[in-house]
């Protein structure tokens, strides 16, 4: 997709189709507002219903009251004109649209500011003409000029209005909008966040483009009092996500009314947009007497310049579209007991995200959320094909209006080759703990089942019914061979109670007459994911699912990210892959009107550090990670292991990066 564009023709065109006027002089005629018949802003006017011109020249124009000498007009030839008094006032050109003083038009009724107009005014030919040009359209016998009014009028009621807003202004008190600024955030610590196509699960995540500093859009205009809503052209003066900050073109080097916005959000459009949409560009009030000829200085601006392709907020729409259906029937694991899969129905989805209900949950309070594409689910029917447990429903038969979901709407597994040399029971590996994903751990193979997928067990820490097992397919980014920690210098977590430390592969290995699983079997591709050290995003807690944070990268070794969580303690933090669907863009969540957990304040942190060393629990059949709070919930104790539940594990996502891991033998 294409997204950069030479504006220089279609600027001096487009560019055309607007009045360029100050942000002072607009009228609002009760709530009756009109567009001129060339899709220009006709001083500070708007649509209203259209009215037919007459044929007649000497129409007498309304009288009006005079007007404040202060207020200026700025004219689509870039002079400047004020009022003297009340009568000498301003008068638009009823053929070409022109803004002038009203004394120096043509005829007695001032309607036209020159002979060529007047007399093009009678001709409806040279009227369908000129309009067709202006507004791209074929030239039609039955087109029209529209008949204006007088712009003193507009002037005088706008005034009006004015003064009507200001005293209500001293009536109403602000009210403060309390919540989390992703740009106040990145602003304040000068923090950068991790580009949109490191995430290609999420919107947009493939077509990004270039879009960049630098790229032009257009935006509503926020400096302007005016009652309708206008725009103006913004560059793009920082990116993070989805978010930029933007700066209205005009304001160079000041930064006093840089904003914030969702480049995917619906306010956000490519340049062009406001001249084939009909709507009026407006520069803001603060810098309109800063240049005289604004259609010079725009086309000057942007000629060569980059903007968003037109096609931007279809591709945001349909990027957004998801296959999966509320009603849906799926496999997934059963949080508490991992080594098994139920039944669960999909009850909404938000972004991708889905709420699942298990099956025989009657209040529907039993739910689990992870992402569409998580390797967490799996179609109706998966379990007993690869030979998993599978936890039976007592529901005999499916609910009116459940049905199952396709299977070609789940996530694809690397097709993995097991006739060879091939993962046994009983090897050795080190594999992430999904009850605490921030330990890498000493672990066990413990059951082959098809398709390559492995039940993986934590030492020292197993139930003796292998009710905490958990499956991971052998082409899995959270699994690695014997010695990977110590290649990375990463901690590696020893099987509970084990005495003989420093942990030593050789040692342990002996000890429980055991083998490492081959190095070759893993995964060693690691794609150019683009994440550096530091930046920010919006992750998924994983023992919290239904939680996105705010987050950073803290650490990266090939694939593989550490996850600190802002505002909490490092033993919160979590391994996750590169390609996991749990990581999003900054952004992300008030694109898809998910809710985001913000950092937690200082107070609650030195609570949450206290109670969590006071509690810390030992991993017996079933061991309880660490669970960060809401913020609903900072002030409450930190809940008892047994009410902890097994919660999403990193990414299995398959990867196709070329790179590959350094990994030494252990002897």
């Amino acid at each position: 997709m294409e997204n950069t564009k030479d504006l220089a023709f279609d600027i001096f065109c487009k560019l055309l189709l607007h009045t360029f006027i100050s942000q002072t002089e607009h009228t609002s005629r009760a709530e009756r507002k009109r567009r001129d018949s060339f899709g220009m802003f006709d001083g500070y006017d708007s649509c209203s219903e259209d009215t037919s011109s007459s044929s007649s020249s000497d129409e007498s124009e309304e009288e009006v009251a005079p007007l404040p000498s202060s207020l200026p007009i700025i004219k689509n030839n870039g002079q400047v004109y004020t009022y003297p008094d009340g009568k000498s006032g301003m008068a638009t050109c009823e053929m070409c649209g022109m803004v002038g003083v009203r004394d120096a038009f043509y005829s007695k009724t001032k309607r036209f500011c020159s002979v060529s107009c007047s007399r093009s005014y009678s001709s409806n030919s040279k009227k369908a003409s000129i309009l067709a040009r202006l507004q791209g359209k074929p030239p039609t016998k039955k087109a029209k000029v529209l008949q204006k009014q007088p712009l003193v009028a507009k002037l005088a009621a706008y005034a009006q209005y004015q003064a009507t807003l200001q005293n209500q202004a001293k009536t109403k008190a602000a009210v403060p909008v309390e919540g989390f600024s992703w740009g106040n955030y990145i602003n304040s610590n000068s923090f950068t966040a991790a580009p949109v196509t490191c995430f290609k699960h999420a919107p947009m995540g493939t077509c990004w483009g270039d879009i960049s500093e630098g790229v032009r859009v257009e935006v509503p205009n926020a400096d302007c009092s005016l009652p309708t809503k206008v725009f103006w052209i913004a560059g793009i003066v920082k990116l993070a996500g989805y978010n930029a900050l933007l700066r209205y073109e005009g304001f160079e080097n000041d930064s006093s009314l840089d904003f914030w916005c969702n480049v995917c959000g619906s306010d956000i459009h490519p340049v062009g947009w406001c001249a084939t949409s009909g709507k009026p560009l407006v520069p803001p009030r603060t810098i309109q007497h800063k240049y005289t000829n604004w259609k010079a200085f725009l086309v000057k601006r942007l000629t060569g310049a980059k903007t968003l392709p037109p096609d931007f907020s279809q591709k945001v729409s349909e990027s957004m579209q998801y296959p999966f259906k509320t009603s849906m029937r799926v496999e997934v694991v059963d949080k508490t007991h991992l080594c098994r899969t139920r039944v669960a129905v999909v009850e909404s989805v938000i972004g991708g995200r889905l709420r699942l209900v298990y099956e025989e949950s009657e209040d529907k309070t039993d739910d689990f959320w992870c992402h569409m594409y998580s390797p967490l689910i799996h179609h109706i029917g998966w379990s007993r094909s690869i030979g998993h447990r599978f936890k039976r429903s007592d529901i005999t038969k499916k609910q009116d209006g459940h049905f199952d979901a396709p299977p070609h709407l789940f996530m694809k597994v690397k097709e993995v080759d097991a006739a060879g040399e091939w993962f046994k029971e009983g090897m050795k590996l080190e594999a992430i703990d999904p009850l605490n994903l921030s330990a890498i751990c000493v672990a066990t193979i413990r059951k082959v089942l098809a398709d390559g997928y492995l039940m993986i067990g934590i030492d020292g820490s197993e139930a003796a019914d292998g009710s905490d097992w958990f499956c991971y397919h052998a082409t899995s980014p959270s699994i690695f061979p014997v010695g990977f920690c110590e290649i990375n210098m990463i901690e590696l977590t020893p099987p509970r109670g084990y005495a003989k430390l420093p942990f030593k592969w050789f040692d342990y290995l002996r000890e429980t007459d055991s083998i490492a699983a081959p190095v070759k079997l893993f995964n060693k591709e690691v794609p150019n994911h683009g994440f550096h050290v530091g930046m920010k995003l919006e992750a998924v807690d994983l023992m919290e699912p239904r939680l996105v944070c705010v987050a950073t990268v803290t650490r990266i070794i090939h694939r593989l990210l550490r996850i600190h969580f802002d505002g909490w303690e490092d033993e919160y933090d979590q391994w996750v892959d590169c390609e996991s669907p749990d990581l999003y863009p900054v952004g992300w969540c008030q694109l898809t009107g998910y809710q985001l957990q913000p950092p937690a304040p200082q107070s609650s942190r030195d609570s949450q550090s206290s109670s969590s060393k006071q509690k810390k629990k030992a991993k017996s059949q079933q061991y309880k990670g660490h669970k960060k709070m809401t913020s609903l919930q900072l002030k409450e104790e930190l809940l008892d292991g047994e009410e902890y539940s097994f919660l999403q594990g990193a990414s299995d996502q398959e990867s196709n990066g070329s790179a590959s891991y350094y990994i030494k033998q252990e002897p």
